[in-house]
Order: C-alpha cells, then structure tokens, then sequence
C-alpha cells in the first residue's frame, strides 16, 4: 500500500510530497514486525504510471509485493518548478546540457536526516540503524546515492546507483571517495544504460566503455575499504524509467540479500 504526506523543504520553500510504500499486511491485526527502509529520489516515478513524469514508472509496487523480503520505501518527490531539481539533487555547483547548477545537495541530505527520517522512524515500525538503512535513485537522484553513501555512510550503508554518470562525475566522486569514512560493511550497486555508456574501447559494454572504466575506477575505492559492490550495465537501456525499472529486482537483492546473480528485470 502506499501513503502520502507532505514535508516542508526550507531551502526552497516549498512542500515536498512522500510517497511511502508500506508492505500490505502492514496494518494488519497483531502485525509488530519493523521493517528497514530505503529512501529514493523522485518518488513519483516508482510506482505509478499514472504519477511518473514521463508516464513510465519504475513499477516498485508490483515488484515489492513479489519480492522475499518485507521493506517499506520512502520516495521524496522532487520539486518540479523551474530547475529547481536539478539543485536540490546535486551537491556541487557545475553545469548540466547548459544548465547552471547551483547545488544544494547537501541541504537536501540534511532535510532528509534531520527532518524526514526522524519523522518516518517515529511514526512507523522501522529498523532505524544504519544496517537497515539505504539511499537510491537514478541520475540526478543516483549522484545523490553515490554522494549520500560517501559522506553520510554513518546513516546509509547501502546505495542503488543507478545512471550516475561516473564519466563525468568522478572528477567528483574518486577525491571524496578516497578521503571518506567508508564502512567495509556498505553495499552499493552500480547499473547505467547501454545508451549512455559512452566510447567502446572494446567489446563489452561492461568493462570497456567510458562508463564502464570510470565506474569501476570508482567501485574499486569501495572495494579497497571492504566494501562490497555490483555493477551492470543495461543491455538496450536508455535513461529512462523503463530501463531503471528492470533493476529492481538486481539492485535490491545485492543490496538487502548479499545477491547479484539475479535475473536482468523487475
């Protein structure tokens, strides 16, 4: 089932909306089980198509019911006025296709901690610790994940990060990545899109494009913590939803069930 609530976001004034799945048996008479949580950028998009921006969502809802292991996700709508997203979900200030970012990553990182998981720990049967505690998204909300699972590792011990465009964004993501306190319990999982994985060196888009080389450079500092990591590349993707949404079922079960042998599809 999902639930909606608003929370108000400081730095741009404005409400954002929650979309919280709870597993459907949730209320269910003597249900006390706690669950841990995953907390995903642009929550619009993961369970109905009905509300995705572009009319394809990542069928979350379907998927959740499916799978083995009870969770409630937590999806932060984004701001939809102007580029206001593209702010909020990044933590540099740098230029996107002709965008000028000003970025406030690390305010919205801080609304989520200090105002938004207080709030769902408190008012549903949560794992509150980090163990059961993970950040997700995809592109803009996937260079959130790299970044919250770097600086806030003491809060999220695992990241999907999914088309998080590491060829371009190593220039920041490998120094914060080799001066931060990353716990060789964290798991993240690394996906992009056949479309967007740039020049082929070679033949497999898995080890021999840009994205593939820049991601394992990446994925490497990870690994030299203890830190254990996935990555995939989409075979047809592109950067949609429709692609992201046949990572359900891979990303969720490295990062909750310690597998990354499962089948390429929600």
């Amino acid at each position: 089932m999902i639930e909606k609530h608003g929370m108000w976001y400081a730095p741009h004034e404005g409400t954002r909306t929650l979309h919280i799945w709870l597993p459907d048996d949730y209320y269910a008479d003597g249900n006390e089980e706690r669950y841990p949580v995953t907390y995903f950028f642009d929550g619009q998009n993961l369970f109905s198509d009905n509300e995705a921006t572009y009319g394809t969502s990542w069928g979350l809802a379907d998927f959740l019911r499916s799978w083995e292991k009870p969770m409630i996700v937590v999806g932060l709508e984004c701001s939809h006025v102007g580029n206001e997203r593209l702010d909020e979900y990044c933590p540099w200030s740098l230029k996107i296709m002709d965008f000028d970012v000003h970025g406030i990553g690390e305010k919205t990182f801080q609304w989520i901690m200090n105002d938004i998981k207080p709030w769902v720990d408190a008012t549903y049967r949560t794992w509150p610790h980090r163990e059961a505690t993970a950040i997700a998204g995809s592109s803009m909300g996937g260079i959130m994940s790299v970044y919250g699972v770097l600086v806030h590792n003491d809060v999220f011990s695992k990241a999907g990060c999914i088309s998080s465009g590491c060829h371009f964004m190593n220039r920041f993501f490998v120094p914060l990545a080799n001066i931060s306190d990353i716990s060789p319990d964290t798991r993240a999982y690394f996906a992009w899109a056949e479309g967007e994985s740039g020049k082929v060196w070679g033949e497999d888009l898995l080890e021999d494009s840009d994205e593939a080389v820049a991601t394992q450079r990446l994925a490497t500092i990870f690994r030299n913590e203890g830190a254990a990591t996935s990555l995939w590349c989409i075979p047809g993707g592109q950067h949609n939803e429709a692609s992201w949404a046949t990572q359900n079922r891979r990303c969720f079960d490295f990062l909750w069930c310690a597998r990354e042998d499962g089948p390429d599809e929600a």
